[in-house]
């Protein structure tokens, strides 16, 4: 439940965000409030699931989408849910006429972040996308060997391994992948920019949240006292030592600012 939480918390922050870049500003602080509240009176009338704020808001402006379309569709629901034929639409309607509206809207989404953002970021875009690419990947792997009746663990790593799969680095790079996106996404912008301090604060923050599992790992916890996945922990906290240390050196070559005139030295 803490990881779902945290998922949804982050998703919904996102994608207020994405509607923000869109040119819809929502104060979060209220979207989330609302999001939380109307969860929780959901949970005391017996709803398992929570409310969530839905991604793909630049794609369904573009195709004309307004508030009425949001009440349109709860409506809808509400009355799908009454009369008990949301499974009978699932079985009639297939997957392959649902999905293109779906990659519709991961292509509008995944432009926005390039597009809205300045083109020195892209290479932390990409950073912050490879842990999502990671579960994905693993997720499909899990799928398909269930399927053929066994597993990875049932195949052996070394196996996997030496075929060029690495089934346990997807798991570790792809566990918690929403904190663990925004955490090497935001060391990668401050690197960029030169902002070491703020680099080494994000960094230290992803070694306390992956020593407690919520980024590369599978569970909370402690995982025994040494943490989830200590060696990653420790990768980051040496991260963050380097890249502190190396923001109170100052700089001996001061970059160009692309269209300045660099000074002439005088003879």
């Amino acid at each position: 439940a803490i990881p779902f939480g945290i998922y949804d918390l982050v998703e919904a922050m996102d994608n207020v965000e994405s509607a923000s870049a869109a040119g819809d500003s929502y104060p979060t602080t209220r979207v989330l409030t609302a999001d939380g509240v109307v969860s929780l009176i959901g949970c005391l009338m017996g709803n398992p699931f929570i409310n969530a704020v839905y991604i793909g808001h630049p794609g369904w402006k573009a195709m004309g989408g307004r508030i009425g379309y949001s009440a349109a569709t709860g409506v809808m629901v509400i009355i799908l849910s009454w009369f008990g034929v949301i499974s009978l639409l699932l079985a009639v309607i297939p997957v392959v006429a649902i999905s293109p509206i779906l990659l519709y809207i991961g292509m509008l989404i995944g432009a926005q972040a390039f597009q809205t953002t300045p083109r020195s970021h892209a290479p932390a875009i990409v950073l912050a996308l490879t842990p999502h690419l990671a579960a994905w990947a693993k997720t499909l792997m899990d799928g398909a060997l269930g399927a053929a009746g066994t597993s990875a663990a049932a195949i052996g790593l070394d196996k996997l391994g030496a075929v060029g799969v690495l089934y346990q680095g997807m798991g570790v790079m792809g566990g918690g992948s929403i904190l663990t996106g925004l955490v090497l996404g935001a060391i990668g912008v401050f690197v960029i920019e030169r902002k070491l301090a703020e680099a080494a604060a994000f960094a230290a923050a992803g070694a306390v949240l992956t020593y407690f599992g919520f980024m590369h790992g599978e569970a909370v916890g402690v995982g025994g006292g040494a943490g989830v996945t200590p060696s990653v922990a420790l990768a980051y906290a040496v991260v963050a030592a380097l890249l502190f240390a190396f923001s109170r050196v100052p700089d001996a070559q001061p970059e160009t600012i692309a269209g300045e005139a660099t000074a002439v030295p005088a003879e």
